[in-house]
C-alpha cells in the first residue's frame, strides 16, 4: 500500500517476508479465496506485488534497536548499518513458544515443526503426526496434516476445542475420521536417536501414553517479537506495543507529543512518526485480514505525519 502510494519503502526482515501467515498450511477465511489459499502462495504473491510498485525487501536483514536522532528515525541494524527515515512501521510479528520438556533441543530442527506447510505435510505422508494446541492455527494444520498423514492426535490442555478455535474448523477437526482429540493432556516427554522417534503424553488423570512418531507440531501461541524495542516505544506488560489510546496518558502527554502539536494517531507508538501493525500490536486481532488492513491504515497515518512540518 505505502509504495502504490508513491512512498518510498524498505523493508527489512530477519528470516522471510510473510511472517506467520506465510507459514499457514491453509488460510480459509479470507476474504476473496472461496477456496482457501496456502500461507506460501498469499506470501509470494504478495512479495510480487509489492516490489511491482517500487518497494525494496531486504531479506535477512535483522534489526537490533530503534530511536530518534536530530528529528529522524533510526534503525540500526545487527552489520552496523543505520538506516534514517521520518517513519517506521512495526510489524515484526511474534515468535512461537517451545514446550519446556526435557531434551527438546536435541529436536527442535529434527522432527519438530512450528508450522504445516505442503513441505511439511509430505514429509508426514502416511505416518501418524502430534498436533500441540487448540487455537485456528492448529485447526488449519490439523485439516491439512490429515489430507497426508495415516493418524492425527491433536494434545491439548483445554477440555473443548470450541474455546479458542474457529467454529468452522472445529466442525471440519471433528469430522475427520483420521483425527483423534485428546482433551486435558500434555506433551511430558521426547524419544528418538538423531531423529524425533516417539511423543510421550499424560493426561490430567496422570495416565501416560507413547505415540510413535516422527513428527511434533506445535501451535501452543507466541510472543512479540518487541525486544529490539524494549527502552524505546511504550509495551504492555506481555511485551505488545501499545500505539494510540491504549498508551499511558503520560506517555500521550510528553514534551514530544507537545512539539509534534498533536496526540498519536490511533496506530502510532508513543514515538511521533512510529506505528506498529499485525500481531505485533496490543490488542490487535490475531487475524491476517487485520494485519493487513492495520498495514493500509498505517500507510495514511504517515502521509498525515509527513504533511506536517518535521
Amino acid at each position: 500500500y505505502a509504495a502504490s502510494e508513491g512512498l518510498d519503502v524498505l523493508t527489512a526482515d530477519a528470516m522471510a517476508a510473510g511472517g506467520q501467515a506465510g507459514t499457514s498450511s491453509r488460510i480459509e477465511n479470507y476474504l476473496g479465496f472461496p477456496a482457501g489459499i496456502s500461507g506460501a502462495e498469499l506470501t509470494r504473491n504478495a512479495l510480487i506485488q509489492a516490489q511491482r510498485f517500487g518497494a525494496r525487501v531486504t531479506v535477512p536483514s535483522t534489526v537490533t534497536s530503534l530511536g530518534l536522532d536530530a528529528g529522524e528515525r533510526v534503525v540500526t541494524l545487527t552489520d552496523g548499518s543505520r538506516l534514517r527515515t521520518r517513519c517506521v512501521l512495526v510489524a515484526s510479528g511474534v515468535a512461537y513458544r517451545k514446550l519446556d520438556i526435557p531434551r527438546f533441543a536435541d529436536f527442535e530442527a529434527a522432527g519438530i515443526y512450528y508450522a504445516a506447510t505442503d513441505m511439511e505435510a509430505r514429509l508426514c505422508r502416511g505416518e501418524e503426526v502430534v498436533v500441540v494446541g487448540a487455537g485456528t492455527s492448529a485447526g488449519q494444520a490439523v485439516v491439512y496434516l490429515a489430507r497426508y498423514a495415516r493418524q492425527v492426535h491433536v494434545v491439548m490442555r483445554a477440555a473443548e476445542l470450541g474455546r479458542s478455535m474457529s467454529r468452522y474448523l472445529v466442525d471440519r477437526v471433528e469430522g475427520l475420521e483420521n483425527v483423534t482429540v485428546h482433551q486435558g493432556t500434555v506433551v511430558v516427554g521426547l524419544q528418538g536417536d538423531g531423529h524425533l522417534g516417539a511423543v510421550e503424553v499424560e493426561t490430567a488423570g496422570g495416565e501416560r501414553r507413547t505415540f510413535a512418531t516422527s513428527s511434533l507440531f506445535l501451535f501452543i501461541g507466541a510472543d512479540a517479537n518487541t525486544g529490539w524495542l524494549r527502552g524505546c516505544v511504550e509495551l504492555d506488560r506481555r511485551g505488545f506495543v501499545l500505539t494510540g489510546a491504549s498508551l499511558p496518558p503520560a506517555a500521550r502527554e510528553d514534551d514530544r507529543w507537545r512539539s509534534a502539536g498533536r496526540m498519536p494517531y490511533l496506530l502510532e507508538t508513543s514515538l511521533p512518526g512510529i506505528f506498529a501493525a499485525g500481531d505485533v500490536r496490543s490488542g490487535s486481532v490475531k487475524r491476517v485480514a487485520s494485519a493487513v488492513g492495520e498495514g493500509s491504515m498505517a500507510v495514511s497515518f504517515v502521509h498525515a505525519h509527513i504533511a506536517r512540518p518535521a
